[in-house]
């Protein structure tokens, strides 16, 4: 297949390069080309200059996106490759998702240094996490620890626990992976206790809506099940809010042609908790997940919401 270099848009941490090296590493494969046919271009975006407070308070998701979408939009690159779980909802104006590679285990990894298990941790032990979801899951599971906002890339992270600046931290299991990284991980969370954040686990590619050559490309390596799955916990996640304030969970796992999906919302202090599940077709994910999370609005009160805002 012939056609002019593909600019592959990406942040710089070495996780997002990871990600766009496999994603070139498919494209190759698919279509017979060199590596010289595709160019990663590596973009600085607002969440990765941002390491002094959570992104909850900065502005959130799109952080992380806005400057690639930006130079996507601008035909400064061809593709964008994010990590799913940090794209927001709501996409701007003349881009879509058109692909999704075959997602990788979704679990969270815990990385412990004062106890190879969370539920082993000593009393009053110090765990970090940006995340919400993780921290509200945290202080569930342990109301005794102390949670601490943990910001930077996995390296970064990774180099504040080896210094004894927490006990423990938690990460994605498919990012070590990605990484080589996984030797470190002293404990897998269990799905059933520990839900993982909507996409996590899976690489997705933004491209212009009506962009036919680069849809073409991307066709080959995209992953139905992952498609489906990510459809519907997305549509779970718009439906209740969506941004980095939002202590939420959700799995969908796609069995043939049918679809079984899981969802859970915390306050942050992880005290009150409501979980939801849902199944049925397949190709129904979109409304499967819209669905969910309008039971779950339903079950949990307008007064639940307000400790989000």
């Amino acid at each position: 297949m012939q056609m002019d270099v593909l600019k592959i848009g990406t942040r710089g941490s070495a996780l997002a390069l990871a990600q766009a090296h496999e994603t070139r590493r498919r494209l190759m494969a698919a279509h017979n080309l060199p590596q010289e046919a595709f160019e990663i271009v590596v973009i600085s975006t607002t969440g990765d200059q941002i390491q002094d407070r959570p992104l909850s308070e900065a502005g959130g998701k799109g952080l992380f996106t806005k400057e690639i979408e930006e130079a996507l939009l601008d035909r400064r690159i061809d593709i964008a490759v994010h990590s799913s779980k940090d794209m927001p909802t709501q996409l701007p104006d003349g881009l879509e998702l058109s692909a999704f590679l075959e997602r990788e285990d979704p679990r969270d990894a815990f990385i412990g240094r004062a106890a190879p298990k969370l539920i082993e941790l000593p009393h009053g032990a110090i765990v970090g996490s940006s995340s919400l979801r993780r921290q509200a899951l945290i202080r569930r599971l342990r109301p005794d620890l102390e949670v601490v906002i943990f910001r930077g890339n996995v390296q970064t992270r990774l180099r504040k626990l080896e210094e004894g600046q927490v006990a423990a931290t938690l990460l994605a299991n498919a990012g070590l992976r990605r990484l080589g990284l996984a030797d470190l991980i002293t404990e897998l969370l269990p799905l059933d206790a520990f839900p993982p954040a909507p996409g996590q686990g899976a690489i997705c590619i933004e491209t212009r809506i009506g962009d036919a050559p680069v849809n073409a490309m991307l066709a080959p390596i995209g992953h139905e099940a992952t498609r489906l799955a990510l459809t519907c916990e997305r549509s779970f996640l718009a439906t209740l809010d969506g941004s980095c304030r939002t202590p939420l969970a959700g799995h969908a796992i796609i069995e043939g042609e049918h679809l079984r999906f899981s969802g859970m919302i915390l306050t942050p202090d992880g005290r009150e908790v409501h979980e939801i599940a849902a199944e049925g077709k397949a190709s129904d994910a979109a409304a499967l997940g819209l669905d969910a999370g309008l039971r779950i609005r339903e079950k949990a009160g307008p007064r639940f919401f307000d400790s989000w805002s």
